[in-house]
C-alpha cells in the first residue's frame, strides 16, 4: 500500500469544483424532459440559489486567503490562489450553460406549455402600454435614482439586491453633468410580474421587473440622454465574525447579522444582453466594491434567475408537477396514536419524506400537554419560530414544564430566525442555550422526561435532518424513535455537555463529535481492510452529503488495495477519486439526484457478516469531525437494519434513472443501463407512502 506517500493533488479533488458538478447534475434535471415542466423551472431556480451560496462562502473564503496568504496550501494540495483560478473558470462555463439552458430549452418548453416570459423586445404595442404604466403608478414613486457625483456618494449596495448602473449623457438643470446614476430595486417588489389575461390571449405570460425598469429608467433623468442602463448585482461573503471575547453570544449574533448585507464582496453579475457597458463604467464598480475584472460573471439574461420560482406560485396546473403523495406513517403507529406507548414496546424508524414528519411533531405536542411530561430538551439548528413544533416548545414552557433548547445562532442563513426563535423561548420561560462556544451543535437531538408508575422513564428521538417541517418534506432523512436506556442516557449526557461544563463523560452507545467519531470510522474502516487482507470478505457502504476529510479518504484506498468492496453515495462534493488504478478500483462513487435532495449519513461497515449500521448527523468532513457537536448512532434493531440497508444502499444501487457515477477526475455521467428503468426515490415513495391522490 502506496497512498501515505502519494500527494494530495493525486488523491484528492478541489472541493468547490465538486459543488460546481453537483450544480451541473441539477441542472441537468431541468433538460430532463421526464420531469414535469413547473419542477424544471424549480431546479433552474436552485442552482441559481446555490451558486449564491457557493459565492458567499466557497468562493469569498478563497479570496480571503488568495489576499491574505495565496500561497495556503488545501486539503487537496492546490494552493488557494489556483484554486480560485480553476472555479473562477468553471464558474464561467457553469454560467454559459445555465443561460444557454435558460433561452434554449427552459422557455421554448415553458412557451409550448402556454407560459410565456417576455423580454423588453418581445412586448406588443398594447404590453408596452401596459409596462408603461405599471411603471410610473406602481414603480417610479418607489424608486430612488442616485446620480454618482462629489455630493451623491455611491450608495451601499446590500448582498443580492437588484440595481441597475445607469449611463448618462447631458447636464441637468442644475448645471451637473453626471454620467453614472444607479438605481436599486427594494426587495419588497416583485421580480416577476403576470400579465393581465385581456394582454395574454389566454396564456399564462410573465414579464420581469428588471426590463420594465431598464426600459422606463429614463423617466427618472428628464433631459438627458440614457446611453445604457445594466441591472447588476453583488454578493458578498456570509461568514459571521464575532470577537471570542463577546459577552452577549445572541447580540453580538444579531450585530453581525446586519453587518453582513454590506460585507466584502466575493461577485458582481452583470446583465448584458443589452449590450456591453463602457470599459470605463465596468471599471467603476470594480473599484467601487473591491474586486478584479476576474469576479466580474457576465449574465446573457436576469441575474438572479432564482426570483423566476415565482412563476411556479402563480400557476396552477397539477399535470405540470410531480404527482402528489401523502407520506406514510411507521406501522408501528398505524393502529397505535399514543406514541410514547409505542416507543415503550419497541424502537421506531421514521424514513421522511416517504413518510411523514407528523409524529415528531405530534411527540412534542403531547409533550406539551401531558401532565406527567416533566422535561422537553431539544437541539435547533433550524426550525423557524412560527413552526408548529416550536409553538409547542413554548406551550410547554408556558406550562411550566422544563423546556431546555440549545440554539445553535451559527446556522448559516438561518441566524436571524434562531436569534428570533430564543427571543421567544425565553419569553416563554424555557431555558435557552447557544451550544459550546467554538463549535456548532449540529446534533438532532430530542429527549422528553415522563414520569411513569412513580418512576422517571424518558424518550428519544435522534435524526440525520434537521426538526425542519418544510425541509422534512423535501429532504430524505431518517428519524429514530426510541426508549432505549442506554441511548436515553447517551443523550441525556450529552445535554448536560451543552448546558453544563466539566470532563467529557464515557457514552455507552452513541459515539460524539468532536471526541470519538473520527477514531470510530477510521476503526471501522481499518477492521475492514484487516479483514480483506485476510481473505475475510470486506465491504463498506457510505451515504452522505459531502466526503472531504483527507486522512478517512486515505484511509479508504488502503481498504480498496486491501480489496475492501466501497460503495460511496455521496450527494454532493466528494473529494476522494474513484477508479484510479492500484488505488482506488474497488471504489465506486454513486450520486442520486431527483425530486428529493438526499440527506441522510448512513454508516455500513460488513464486519464478518455482523453488519455494523450507523445513522448519523454528520458527513465525513473535517468540520463535522473536529468542529461540531455530532451524533452518530448504532442501528441495534435487526428489522431497522435491514431496512435502512435495503431503503439506503439496494435501491439506489438499482438506480438507472436518479444515479450518477464518478470518474477519477470528478466528473458525472449518468447510469445507463439496459434493465428496467427504476428510481430509488419513487421505488421509496411506493412502498412507504400511504395511497397516491
Amino acid at each position: 500500500m502506496v497512498t501515505n506517500i502519494l500527494h494530495d493533488q493525486d488523491v484528492m479533488l478541489n472541493r468547490e469544483l465538486g459543488l460546481i458538478q453537483f450544480y451541473r447534475r441539477i441542472l441537468a434535471q431541468v433538460t430532463d424532459e421526464s420531469v414535469p415542466l413547473l419542477e424544471r423551472l424549480n431546479y433552474l431556480c436552485i442552482v441559481s440559489r446555490n451558486c449564491d451560496e457557493l459565492f458567499e462562502v466557497r468562493v469569498a473564503r478563497l479570496l480571503k486567503w488568495n489576499k491574505d496568504e495565496p500561497n495556503k496550501i488545501l486539503p487537496d494540495g492546490l494552493s488557494a490562489s489556483s484554486a480560485l483560478s480553476l472555479v473562477r473558470n468553471a464558474v464561467v462555463s457553469l454560467y454559459d450553460d445555465i443561460y444557454r439552458v435558460y433561452h434554449n430549452v427552459l422557455k421554448p418548453s415553458l412557451f409550448k406549455a402556454h407560459i410565456i416570459i417576455l423580454e423588453g423586445n418581445e412586448w406588443t404595442t398594447e404590453q408596452q402600454s401596459w409596462a408603461y404604466q405599471f411603471f410610473m403608478n406602481e414603480l417610479k414613486p418607489v424608486l430612488t435614482p442616485i446620480s454618482i457625483d462629489p455630493s451623491h456618494p455611491f450608495p451601499r449596495v446590500p448582498n443580492k439586491n437588484l440595481h441597475f448602473a445607469v449611463e448618462l449623457e447631458g447636464m441637468d438643470q442644475y448645471g451637473r453633468n453626471s454620467n453614472i446614476a444607479i438605481v436599486e430595486a427594494p426587495r419588497i417588489l416583485n421580480r416577476v410580474i403576470k400579465l393581465p389575461i385581456m394582454l395574454s390571449k389566454n396564456n399564462d405570460v410573465f414579464i420581469l421587473l428588471q426590463d420594465i425598469i431598464r426600459i422606463h429608467v429614463g423617466e427618472f433623468f428628464p433631459g438627458l440622454t440614457v446611453k445604457g442602463c445594466y441591472p447588476f448585482r453583488v454578493t458578498r461573503n456570509a461568514e459571521l465574525t464575532l470577537k471570542t471575547d463577546a459577552k452577549n453570544l445572541r447580540l453580538a449574533v444579531t450585530r453581525e447579522i446586519q453587518n453582513r448585507k454590506y460585507a466584502e464582496c466575493s461577485r458582481l453579475e452583470l446583465d448584458v444582453t443589452s449590450g456591453m457597458p463602457n470599459s470605463s463604467y465596468i471599471d467603476i464598480l470594480l473599484t467601487q466594491f473591491n474586486i478584479s475584472e476576474q469576479d466580474l460573471y457576465l449574465a446573457q439574461g436576469p441575474v438572479n434567475l432564482s426570483r423566476l420560482q415565482d412563476i411556479t406560485k402563480m400557476i396552477t396546473r397539477p399535470e405540470l408537477r410531480f404527482e402528489p403523495f401523502t407520506p406514510g406513517l411507521p406501522k408501528e403507529l398505524m393502529y397505535n396514536r399514543d406514541l410514547f406507548k409505542a416507543i415503550s414496546k419497541t424502537d421506531i424508524l421514521i424514513h421522511t419524506p416517504y413518510q411523514s414528519f407528523d409524529p415528531v411533531i405530534e411527540l412534542t405536542r403531547m409533550a406539551a400537554n401531558d401532565p406527567d411530561v416533566l422535561a422537553i430538551k431539544m437541539t435547533v439548528y433550524r426550525t423557524g419560530a412560527d413552526s408548529e413544533l416550536s409553538q409547542n416548545l413554548i406551550k410547554a414552557a408556558k406550562l411550566g414544564k422544563q423546556v431546555v433548547a440549545s440554539i445553535e445562532l451559527f446556522a448559516r442563513f438561518d441566524e436571524a430566525n434562531n436569534v428570533e426563535l430564543a427571543n421567544t423561548l425565553e419569553n416563554a420561560g424555557a431555558h435557552v442555550v447557544y451550544g459550546v462556544m467554538g463549535y456548532k451543535v449540529h446534533a438532532k437531538m430530542l429527549l422528553i422526561v415522563r414520569k411513569e408508575n412513580g418512576k422517571l422513564k424518558q424518550y428519544v428521538h435522534l435524526g440525520t435532518g434537521n426538526y425542519h417541517q418544510t425541509t422534512a418534506k423535501l429532504y430524505t432523512d431518517f428519524g429514530l424513535l426510541t426508549a432505549n436506556p442506554e441511548i436515553v442516557r447517551d443523550v441525556d449526557n450529552i445535554f448536560s455537555q451543552i448546558t453544563g461544563v466539566g470532563r467529557n463523560c464515557i457514552l455507552e452507545k452513541i459515539t460524539q463529535a468532536p471526541f470519538n467519531l473520527f477514531e470510530l470510522v477510521l476503526k471501522n474502516i481499518e477492521t475492514e481492510t484487516i479483514n480483506a487482507l485476510n481473505g475475510k470478505p470486506a465491504r463498506i457502504m457510505v451515504k452522505m452529503n459531502s466526503l472531504l476529510e483527507n486522512q478517512v479518504i486515505r484511509a479508504l484506498y488502503r481498504a480498496s488495495q486491501a480489496g475492501v468492496k466501497i460503495t460511496l453515495i455521496i450527494r454532493g462534493s466528494c473529494a476522494l477519486r474513484p477508479n484510479i488504478p492500484g488505488i482506488s478500483d474497488n471504489i465506486t462513487v454513486l450520486s442520486i439526484i431527483g425530486r428529493f435532495l438526499e440527506h441522510h449519513r448512513v454508516f455500513y461497515f460488513y464486519n464478518q457478516g455482523s453488519e455494523d449500521l450507523y445513522i448519523s448527523s454528520a458527513d465525513w468532513m473535517k468540520r463535522n469531525f473536529f468542529r461540531r457537536v455530532e451524533t452518530c448512532i448504532p442501528i441495534l434493531d435487526k428489522k431497522i437494519k435491514q431496512r435502512i440497508i435495503m431503503e439506503s444502499f439496494k435501491y439506489c444501487l438499482r438506480d438507472n434513472i436518479g444515479a450518477w457515477v464518478m470518474d477519477k477526475n470528478g466528473n458525472y455521467t449518468r447510469v445507463k443501463s439496459q434493465r428496467k428503468q427504476f428510481s430509488s426515490q419513487i421505488a421509496l415513495i411506493n412502498k412507504l407512502s400511504q395511497h397516491k391522490k
